[in-house]
């Protein structure tokens, strides 16, 4: 349906196209009546604190006291899965899950209004399955964040060849193979970031419309990246955050990685100028973090 003065319109049969498109009348629905946010959130932007700007801290991101409320633009992370790796704990699910919900309340609470907030997970197991994106975004609606939707990576290219097959060419028990996982977006407070007049010279996009066209689209295709060649057991492709990153956020901004392991949100922040900030519990990760760090500034120097 076609309004002229104010273009496309939600209709019972859809529209071709979608042109100055008005939904008041979807989001007016009782649908949507239940999942207005009424939490107040202040429009103040603390300034984040030179000592730890472009740092990785030793410590839990269960406590990020080190960082100030409303100081960071863009949350980007994948955490542990707790899957029995050397770096993970062996811990319940509801300890898992509880982590996860006290790491997310912290980046809320640093996160500036209009922040953005990027978690790549996967779901675990067969018997039974664990959908961890789906608890992972119950949290995140528990805490306060609005979800902006899932995008789908897509590691077909790179998966490793499973043979876990369950029960082969029979119907008794056949197993899925995945060959995705889930990036989960989320914004604190509202869905649009302002930026103050005095810092639109300072804070500009830098994604290209070729770019904007292709990674609005919520199914993405990249490679994993290789542990072996990063030295840590679960490292996510620099193209990941790299996307992630110009999607969201401008330059000058501070990208927060609550788990940062081998440093890769890091790498993709100096890549697009950003500014970063990560915790870690372990000091052999922040030293190779940091060694890619340097190895990454030096190129750019050179």
């Amino acid at each position: 349906m076609k309004n002229k003065k104010n273009g496309t319109q939600t209709s019972t049969f859809g529209t071709s196209g979608r042109i100055n498109h008005n939904s008041e009348k979807f989001y007016n629905s009782k649908l949507y009546k239940e999942l207005q946010q009424t939490k107040s959130i202040s429009d103040k932007t603390n300034e984040f604190p030179q000592k730890y700007l472009n740092k990785i801290i030793l410590g839990s991101c269960t406590d990020m006291k080190e960082i100030p409320d409303n100081s960071v633009h863009l949350m980007i992370t994948s955490p542990p899965y707790n899957v029995s790796k050397e770096y993970d704990k062996d811990l319940s699910l509801t300890e898992y899950l509880n982590l996860l919900k006290e790491t997310f309340s912290e980046t809320y609470r640093v996160l500036v209004n209009g922040g953005r907030a990027c978690i790549n997970i996967a779901n675990l197991g067969r018997k039974p399955y664990i959908p961890l994106s789906d608890y992972v975004s119950q949290i995140m609606n528990g805490i306060g964040f609005n979800m902006r939707g899932e995008i789908i990576w897509n590691k077909k290219s790179s998966a490793s060849p499973s043979t876990a097959w369950g029960s082969w060419k029979s119907a008794a028990n056949p197993i899925l193979r995945d060959i995705h996982e889930y990036i989960l977006i989320f914004s604190k407070g509202n869905y649009k970031r302002e930026r103050a007049k005095e810092e639109l010279s300072i804070k500009q996009n830098t994604i290209t419309k070729e770019e904007f066209m292709m990674w609005t689209k919520s199914i993405w295709t990249m490679n994993a990246e290789s542990a072996k060649r990063v030295g840590h057991p679960a490292p996510f492709p620099i193209e990941l955050p790299y996307r992630l990153i110009k999607l969201y956020s401008f330059t000058n901004d501070v990208v927060l990685d609550p788990f940062m392991g081998s440093g890769t949100t890091a790498l993709a922040s100096i890549r697009t100028n950003r500014n970063f900030a990560g915790y870690d519990v372990n000091q052999e990760y922040i030293n190779l973090a940091n060694k890619r760090i340097n190895f990454e500034q030096q190129s750019i120097l050179t």
